[in-house]
């Protein structure tokens, strides 16, 4: 009931604000800025909604604040397991959610998807040292396969679904092991295969 209360009200002010205010053609806010751990977190969920002036697609982008993460590859040695290499990536995402109307695919060139980052297989994933191809493309696998088991990444794209013709809302889910921190939460608007208009909205994740 409060969701749909808050989509109603962003849609009435956004529709009927005076001169520049309606020229703008995408707006999109959070169902709360502020995440507080506690004693007992188990998760919770936030709801972004948003309204945009006609037709086109809408892509999210969650991103939790960047820090140098480690990925060590285990190997059989002489019957034991043991870390056998190991690579240091350097300021990836901590967390990394992506949601659209659609497949990105279907509405957005590779080039603008890499820009936007919209898509785990689009983040910039660096190491600390060189690395061959393969072995680097294998680190950065288990790394996010590592993110993903964690649910702290998400390999497969979110759901943003429109209200009516106008509205939208998408839900982001956060785990009970999600880093603290300032998160860049990005809502994009998509038509004819360019993003003609892009706003940002704050999160904070605090115990």
């Amino acid at each position: 009931m409060m969701l749909r209360v808050l989509i109603t009200l962003i849609a009435i002010i956004w529709l009927t604000a005076p001169g520049t205010a309606r020229a703008q053609s995408l707006s999109a806010d959070l169902s709360d800025h502020l995440i507080a751990i506690t004693t007992g977190f188990t998760g919770t969920d936030l709801t972004l909604f948003g309204a945009t002036d006609g037709d086109g697609d809408v892509a999210v982008v969650v991103e939790g604040p960047p820090a140098d993460l480690i990925i060590r590859r285990k190997e059989r040695f002489a019957g034991i397991w043991t870390n056998r290499s190991s690579a240091r990536f350097v300021d990836v995402p901590t967390f990394y959610y992506a949601a659209a109307t659609r497949a990105p695919s279907q509405f957005l060139r590779q080039v603008p998807r890499e820009i936007h980052r919209i898509g785990v297989e689009n983040l910039t994933l660096r190491t600390s040292r060189p690395m061959d191809d393969d072995e680097a493309e294998a680190f950065r696998d288990a790394l996010i396969d590592n993110r993903d088991a964690a649910g702290l990444y998400n390999r497969q794209i979110g759901n943003v679904t429109f209200i009516g013709s106008r509205l939208f809302r998408a839900d982001i889910y956060f785990p009970a092991e999600v880093p603290t921190g300032t998160y860049r939460v990005r809502v994009l608007l998509i038509r004819g295969g360019e993003v003609v208009s892009q706003t940002d909205t704050p999160l904070t994740i605090q115990k």
